[in-house]
């Protein structure tokens, strides 16, 4: 049966309730990861490939510096971060639990420079080291399988499980589950996303401007990354609420 324990995110103080350890979550982002990447073409862009590596080593370097500052390193215990770009012109990017970050080739010229590719990166990030993964899945494992703990749902319904996960890391497409994030879950990730690619040293007020590109991507059909995302206007807004203190970060 799955018992739930209780802990606070990063920065925003939010209590959460989750029920699956995060080892074994781990353990099951990085067998979802390796096969994504069986079951993909990789991008052979060169410069994708390093900008994506460059600017996600600064960040998850920002990252694990401030939560050791903070006393809470725990929280990226078994952390190790990989980066891949999938040759796709799907609009998307993700990182699941552990560190498991990829990006489609088809966000890249959005982002346009590595300042928009630390938006994109920091947000997913932010999603990772919230927990929000860890949040989802023990939703799942009470509504779809009911209450069973991860271990026994891996023994007993192994695909069905595996699909479940890959939809809590937000992959929701692939496997033909969308499990969208709560409004909670992204305007959190937004505002840790903000904090995150500052304390990089990327400048935060390139936010608003990528959001503001993305959805004018949409025209008649929303890009799949927009697809599970609050109101453009509301974001745009609630960055903009944040933004002094992202600044402090910037500026340090």
């Amino acid at each position: 049966m799955v018992i739930f324990s209780c802990a606070k995110v990063p920065i925003t103080g939010r209590k959460q309730f989750t029920a699956v350890p995060t080892s074994q979550l781990i353990s099951l982002s990085k067998e979802s990861y390796q096969q994504v990447i069986q079951n993909n073409e990789l991008s052979d862009n060169n410069v994708y490939i390093n900008t994506v590596k460059n600017v996600g080593t600064k960040i998850s370097g920002a990252v694990e510096q401030y939560m050791k500052e903070q006393g809470m390193e725990d929280r990226l215990e078994g952390y190790q971060w990989e980066y891949h770009v999938l040759e796709s012109d799907e609009k998307n990017a993700w990182c699941m639990p552990g560190g498991k970050i990829a990006f489609y080739e088809g966000i890249m010229p959005i982002c346009k420079d590595d300042n928009g590719v630390a938006v994109v990166m920091a947000h997913e990030i932010a999603h990772a080291v919230a927990n929000h993964g860890n949040e989802r899945m023990s939703q799942q494992l009470l509504v779809q399988l009911g209450g069973m703990a991860l271990s026994v749902a891996l023994e007993e319904q192994k695909e069905t499980t595996q699909q479940l996960a890959l939809a809590a890391f937000g992959l929701g497409t692939s496997v033909g589950v969308l499990l969208p994030y709560s409004r909670t879950h992204e305007q959190e990730a937004d505002e840790l996303g903000l904090y995150f690619m500052a304390m990089a040293g990327f400048d935060p007020r390139g936010a608003p401007e990528f959001w503001a590109r993305m959805q004018q991507q949409g025209g008649a059909s929303v890009p799949e990354f927009l697809s599970t995302h609050p109101n453009p206007e509301n974001r745009i807004k609630y960055l903009r609420k944040v933004m002094p203190k992202a600044l402090k970060f910037y500026n340090k």
